[in-house]
């Protein structure tokens, strides 16, 4: 019982330290800002929980459907591991430039919409909060759960992370203000950095295994 604990406390970690760095809080925090600078505070508020519980119930249903799409699919966990490696590396030295990915948001979406229940489930929830990186993530950490319980401490991950995701969003000009827009760059370079390891480490346990297999 201790091993199966200290084993998914170490899941429970690693889940939410790639989570957390794949949705990139602090470098969606002022493209949120900016979107939303129109609205009043209350409005900005409502749209941060409306984004947040969207983005929150697509990585649910990604987290509880992860192995039925490796079944339906015939796709191995390896397969992407790799793929995911590569799209989490590629987020990663955006990060490094301090830029949100094309696949996130477009300027015409971010003008589009004038709603602000519109514009909290979409762009907003997604693709803003919960993008391509974040879905793919969580469908890969589903596949590399240690045991059956791992489904609902990645759960508990997606919970935690974006639990905090919404305070940075209501923080933001706090933050902007206390560690300056410079401060929130040279941490999400960082967080960056640590994603580029994430994914290379992924790529290596992806073709690491399927080598194993081949020989």
């Amino acid at each position: 019982m201790f091993e199966i604990l200290n084993t998914e406390m170490q899941y429970l970690l690693f889940c939410l330290s790639t989570l957390f760095t794949v949705v990139n809080p602090l470098g969606i925090t002022p493209i949120f800002a900016a979107m939303t600078e129109k609205f009043s505070n209350d409005d900005q508020k409502r749209i941060a929980r409306k984004g947040i519980f969207t983005g929150s119930i697509v990585l649910i249903i990604f987290t509880l459907l992860g192995s039925f799409i490796f079944r339906f699919y015939g796709i191995t966990v390896e397969a992407f591991q790799i793929m995911g490696g590569v799209i989490f590396f590629r987020s990663g030295l955006r990060m490094l430039d301090a830029q949100v990915g094309r696949s996130r948001t477009t300027q015409s979406e971010r003008d589009e919409f004038k709603d602000g229940d519109e514009l909290a489930i979409s762009p907003i929830g997604v693709p803003l909060i919960t993008g391509p990186g974040a879905i793919t993530g969580v469908v890969i950490l589903s596949g590399k759960g240690p045991t059956e319980y791992s489904t609902i401490v990645l759960l508990f991950s997606v919970i935690i992370t974006m639990s905090l995701f919404y305070w940075i969003l209501r923080a933001g000009n706090f933050l902007a203000k206390r560690i300056g827009i410079a401060g929130m760059r040279v941490i999400e370079r960082m967080m960056g950095l640590i994603l580029m390891v994430i994914a290379v480490q992924f790529i290596i346990n992806g073709i690491e295994t399927i080598a194993n297999r081949i020989i």
